[in-house]
């Protein structure tokens, strides 16, 4: 672990600004054999900095410290964040570290592989690299993280108990006045509770850390796998290093060239024609499973179903809230993200509510599978979106949520004026619905929020290697499109399609991305033009 590590640290920063000192920096001088001349003299205690890797479980855990500011690393503040590993199972034929990001903004990758998500990745991979996750500033157990008090502090702020369930598409001005008081409510949780460092939990700065990263764990150059938000942590690091790199997947990519609006759109497009399919293969594939025996009987089962819970919420058992057409929603994008394990799921779910049944699909919507007929446990489902805000053994609390929230309103630049909102809702909701409307709602809640990132841009990264982007066909919240239009900016960008449903590829697309993955990651083997699986 980090070992005596902040102040020496800060003072060996302080030092660096060129501060005097009375006290010895002897003792916790950085390794001069690893310094970096293209590091700037004040950075360089914290590029120096050695981990101290101890057995936690089957892992390894250590932890890094990184400037809070990097406009200003010299003023003590710092972020340590956790780090686990899991060594190179052949350590005699080792290459190097694989850095992974496993999505959000908010997912923890030491929750991953303290979970048993090394599985995810190949034993060819885990023969060659030492698999080595962090939780990102302000995510997890990164201290500090990123909290906004209790879960249900927004709604407590404006009348709990006493408000109605709030639709999907708000119209009236009453509706859109409680959405706008709700979102500025969050937004006050949560610069009472983390005002401090909300303005430093953007992606370039996740980034730079993941460079002191790099430095720390001995590499010249980063061989990085990042899913989902990963490929954005990914984009932004080939950007500002891009001679750093020497290997990299971008898995379920997001094409940075896109404003709040069209991001918002394309999602919105991406998980109606998520539903569109599974409407499709339920009818085609499913037989008794499916409640009912044509995609259009399916559309039309989610229609009265939408239309009933926004009236009425069905009953829940253990409930008293039942299920509102917001639950349903949830349920329903959530059982997007992986097919093979949550179309059947949500088929049940489905049927049960058309008898006048919610609990299914209020389990789905939790994060439980809701197949479990008598004791309702069931295992986490966990989606980019995160799990809730519990603790996880004893681990840090998961703030996935708010983190989510926290970095996408950094990241890109939101309007003040709520009327932009209303008018992109509207156009929204033609084009795609339900989807459509809590795609935009969602981005309400980043007005006013501090903005720190560099807004919607074409990549520019000059000798950045050939990079590997992998986008799916049928992916709902990342579609296949935004991965094309991120392997066309990067230079010699390589896309490789994974002709399937569900979200993100390698780890569940087969062996054949798997394969490529793989071969490009280990002996840098180029993907063809127009390859596919």
């Amino acid at each position: 672990m980090f070992t005596p590590g902040s102040r020496c640290l800060r003072a060996a920063v302080t030092a660096a600004a060129g501060v005097l000192l009375t006290a010895s920096l002897g003792a916790c001088a950085p390794d001069d054999s690893r310094a970096d001349s293209s590091v700037p003299a004040v950075l360089s205690p914290f590029y120096g900095q050695e981990l101290r890797w101890e057995p936690c479980g089957t892992e390894e855990c250590a932890e890094l410290e990184v400037p809070m500011d990097y406009t200003d690393p010299d003023d003590g503040r710092t972020f340590v964040l956790p780090l686990i590993r899991v060594p190179a199972t052949d350590p005699d034929r080792r290459i190097g570290s694989l850095v992974f990001n496993p999505g959000g903004p908010g997912e923890s990758g030491v929750g991953l592989l303290q979970d048993g998500g090394v599985t995810a990745f190949s034993d060819r991979l885990r023969k060659r690299f030492d698999i080595v996750g962090f939780d990102p500033r302000g995510v997890g157990g990164s201290d500090p993280a990123v909290d906004c008090g209790p879960e249900d502090g927004a709604r407590e702020a404006e009348g709990g108990d006493d408000l109605p369930p709030q639709p999907l598409h708000p119209v009236t001005a009453r509706q859109r006045q409680t959405a706008l008081a709700e979102a500025e409510s969050v937004l006050a949780a949560c610069e009472k509770h983390s005002g401090a460092i909300l303005r430093h939990v953007g992606t370039a700065d996740a980034a730079r850390d993941m460079d002191v990263l790099r430095a720390a764990l001995g590499d010249d150059r980063l061989s990085y796998l990042g899913w989902s938000y990963g490929t954005s942590l990914g984009t932004a690091y080939g950007e500002l290093f891009p001679r750093r790199v020497r290997a990299m997947v971008l898995d379920g990519a997001i094409d940075p060239s896109l404003d709040w609006s069209q991001r918002a759109r394309s999602q919105a497009k991406g998980f109606r024609e998520a539903v569109d399919d599974y409407a499709e293969h339920c009818a085609e594939v499913a037989g008794e499973a499916c409640p009912a025996d044509s995609p259009a009987g399916i559309r039309e089962l989610l229609d009265k179903l939408y239309t009933k819970t926004a009236e009425e919420p069905l009953p829940v058992d253990d409930s008293e809230w039942g299920l509102d057409a917001v639950t349903l929603h949830s349920a329903v994008t959530a059982s997007m993200y992986t097919p093979e394990e949550q179309w059947e799921p949500l088929s049940v779910a489905l049927a049960d509510a058309d008898g006048g049944d919610g609990t299914r699909l209020a389990a789905i919507a939790s994060g439980e599978d809701g197949t479990e007929e008598e004791t309702g446990e069931a295992d986490a489902a966990e989606t980019d979106s995160g799990a809730g805000d519990e603790a996880q053994d004893d681990g840090p609390p998961d703030n996935s949520d708010v983190a989510l929230t926290a970095v996408n309103c950094a990241d890109i630049p939101h309007p003040g004026d709520p009327e932009q909102y209303w008018k992109a809702l509207d156009r929204a909701h033609r084009a795609d619905g339900d989807f459509g409307s809590d795609s935009v709602v969602a981005a309400l809640g980043c007005k006013g929020w501090p903005q720190t990132g560099a807004g919607p841009h074409k990549v520019r990264a000059e000798g950045l290697p050939p990079v590997l982007v992998v986008g799916t066909t049928g992916d709902p919240s990342t579609p296949y499109h935004e991965a094309q239009a991120l392997a066309r900016q990067l230079p010699g960008g390589m896309l490789l399609t994974y002709e399937g449903f569900g979200h993100t590829a390698y780890g569940r697309g087969g062996a054949c991305v798997d394969d490529a993955v793989d071969d490009y990651l280990i002996g840098l083997r180029p993907v063809e033009p127009g390859a596919s699986c």
